[in-house]
């Protein structure tokens, strides 16, 4: 028996998912509305001529790509990639993301007990990998749930959960991961966090320092999951093929976890 878990947020208004210049804005044309422009294709046909006065629904949709739950590109991170292999590449968009890295078994690991803005590093890692039993295989999916996903649609969603270092997330990448994933708003940490560390230390290499690992080794990563308290720690594959956008810097994904039982 093969179950789906559906790991995707709702595209949605009026729900709290990103800071307020970033939100969706979707504008729905009902029924009524439809048969209006129904009669502008066929003039002469009254709106009472078709059945039950009805035409068709649709949607016009504002969106940036990083919207909803999403696939980012290595060349969200930074212009260049792989620099870690001796030479500098053009970062892919995410029209270039091999098709493969998007459809693989899954890996979670549970970091819902540490703070609000804590880095996440290569021991804590370790550590859960550990606890889970897994040792790490390349091209695996591997997310991490936060306390960032119980808060989905609250005022603090996008400052909740803990993020990803640059040394956690290398640690990842030089065992053959490509694509990763979180149920936060940001693989990093949220930023009203690192202002407080900047602010302290000021130390630039803390900004985005998780998502500037693509320098170093080109990757991917979801943002906005949801539902992984549904997950086990390993046993299912996942599926985030992302919406072919020419040139892009992301694109939406319906993720979805598979579990054959």
């Amino acid at each position: 028996m093969r179950r789906f878990i559906d790991l995707s947020i709702y595209l949605e208004n009026d729900v709290i998912s990103d800071p307020p210049m970033m939100k969706p804005n979707i504008d729905y044309v009902r029924h009524d509305e439809g048969a209006e422009q129904v009669a502008m294709f066929f003039p002469g046909v009254a709106k009472e001529d078709l059945p039950d006065s009805e035409g068709w629904a649709m949607e016009f949709v504002q969106l940036s790509t990083h919207n909803g739950t999403h696939l980012d590109a290595p060349y969200h991170f930074h212009s260049t990639m792989n620099q870690a292999s001796g030479e500098k590449e053009r970062s892919i968009t995410i029209d270039e993301v091999p098709l493969d890295w998007c459809f693989q078994p899954g890996v979670k690991l549970d970091f819902r007990d540490m703070a609000d803005g804590y880095v996440v590093t290569a021991a804590d890692v370790e550590a859960e990998l550990a606890r889970i039993g897994h040792t790490l295989s390349p091209m695996e999916i591997v997310v991490v749930n936060t306390r960032a996903g119980q808060r989905y649609g609250a005022p603090d969603y996008v400052d909740s959960g803990a993020g990803m270092g640059y040394d956690a997330t290398m640690y990842l990448l030089e065992r053959g991961i490509r694509v990763t994933g979180t149920d936060a708003w940001s693989w990093d940490a949220p930023f009203s966090h690192t202002l407080e560390k900047y602010n302290e230390s000021g130390d630039a290499s803390l900004i985005w320092e998780g998502h500037k690992a693509g320098r170093d080794i080109g990757y991917c990563h979801l943002e906005k999951l949801h539902n992984l308290e549904a997950l086990p720690a390993t046993g299912f594959t996942i599926s985030c093929f992302p919406h072919k956008i020419r040139g892009a810097s992301a694109g939406w994904t319906r993720a979805v976890a598979i579990i054959d039982e």
